[in-house]
């Protein structure tokens, strides 16, 4: 039922044996480097290791390059469900989004240029993302309101004249501390009596290195600063920027957001889906290779139970998310609302079940460095929360399905 193309099926072989050969070997020694090379804090300073230009390099010369976008000429020409595969196998590496220029928010900017930029807007931001040239960074989350309820926002984009004028302050900036970062979606407050609540909010272009623009801080994901990517404070004071900037025109953020947001959900859901899988056989290796009380780990104290349930919900996660990537692909976004509420509250929760069931297996060893499992419950954490928590999406879920019964809640 949901089969992939023979070009989907063909590029998702080439990207498994270009993990196999190229980034797995050497994943542990480059997250140690990264950290070697990235104090905590001085994310001025912040540099990739040199094997992320050079495995970059190999990826794009061997065709495995903005996967994610649907375009045949821009991207790999893959249709959600072809790539849905793809972002499982990359997911069980955190390096492996990075080597293919398919790692949010990047993915996400480029297709959102790609749908609703302007041709200007295209050649100058989109192109050199594209290429890997630069990075980006997406702008939404504020610190002093509930950012469940996008409405909430106090960030302004105010009009005036041929400019746009950007006041406020934005966290969880996920990207900001990259070095290679030279613009920032910003979505904003464009205050219009005219306009309904959900068109009174835009998405404005803003380069890096603009006047007013300043990094406050780098925030720490559990502890660690996730250098050098990062995920960053910032303040917008008086930031001043040309009305073309605009993307889609002022009051269209909630429209564009949701175009960006439809085709993220289903990538970040199947690389939860690959990392969960990962976090399983790293599970089943250590609780059959080491013993206790004359048996393997993975005899004792229902251990064996704990790892058919992570099986039942991985498949079950996989299924739902599959079905979605093909409900949006032969019926549009729209009409895939449900499942794309669904799996976002589904697959980010079990991924972080099977890493704690992992992390408890492994005793000691799960909760440090050296293997990936933090960094894996770090992410189906944080993704319960990351483009709308968990009780956003079953509140959606739930009045979809009254909805359908021709009910409607109170406001």
């Amino acid at each position: 039922m949901f089969s992939a193309t023979a070009h989907g099926q063909a590029m998702y072989q080439q990207v498994k044996a270009f993990i196999e050969t190229h980034i797995e070997p050497i994943e542990a020694q480059f997250w140690q480097d990264c950290h070697e090379q990235n104090p905590d804090g001085h994310w001025e300073s912040w540099q990739w290791p040199k094997a992320y230009e050079t495995l970059r390099a190999k990826a794009r010369d061997a065709g495995l390059w903005n996967l994610f976008l649907p375009d045949e000429n821009l991207g790999a020409g893959l249709s959600v469900t072809d790539y849905a595969p793809i972002a499982e196998l990359t997911g069980r590496s955190v390096l492996a989004p990075y080597v293919f220029n398919c790692n949010a928010p990047d993915s996400g900017n480029m297709e959102l240029l790609w749908r609703y930029g302007s041709t200007e807007q295209q050649d100058k931001w989109l192109t050199p993302l594209l290429a890997g040239k630069t990075r980006s960074v997406f702008c939404m989350t504020e610190p002093d309101v509930a950012s469940s309820d996008a409405t909430n926002m106090q960030a302004t984009a105010v009009v005036d004249g041929d400019e746009v004028i950007i006041n406020g302050s934005k966290w969880w900036s996920s990207g900001l501390g990259d070095p290679a970062v030279d613009v920032l979606i910003v979505m904003a407050y464009t205050p219009d009596e005219s306009k309904d609540r959900h068109h009174q909010h835009s998405m404005v272009l803003v380069p890096a290195k603009t006047a007013g623009v300043k990094i406050e801080r780098m925030l720490k994901v559990f502890g660690d600063y996730d250098a050098p990517h990062g995920h960053g404070e910032v303040s917008f004071t008086d930031v001043r920027v040309p009305i073309e900037n605009f993307i889609g025109g002022p009051g269209m953020g909630f429209e564009i957001a949701q175009g960006r947001l439809g085709p993220g959900r289903i990538h970040h859901c199947m690389r939860c889906i690959g990392a969960a899988e990962k976090s399983l056989e790293l599970a089943i290796h250590r609780g059959m290779q080491r013993s206790a009380f004359g048996k393997p780990l993975l005899q004792l104290g229902g251990n064996l139970e704990r790892i058919s349930d992570a099986r039942v919900k991985i498949d079950q996660a996989r299924l739902l998310t599959l079905y979605a990537a093909q409900k949006m692909d032969s019926q549009g976004t729209k009409a895939a609302l449900t499942e794309i509420s669904a799996i976002k509250v589904v697959a980010p929760t079990v991924l972080q079940e099977v890493v704690d069931m992992a992390i408890q297996i492994h005793g000691g060893m799960g909760v440090c460095q050296d293997t990936m499992l933090p960094s894996f419950y770090a992410q189906a954490r944080a993704l319960r929360l990351a483009d709308g928590p968990d009780e956003v999406h079953k509140t959606m879920i739930a009045k979809l399905e009254l909805k359908r019964e021709g009910y409607r809640l109170k406001r």
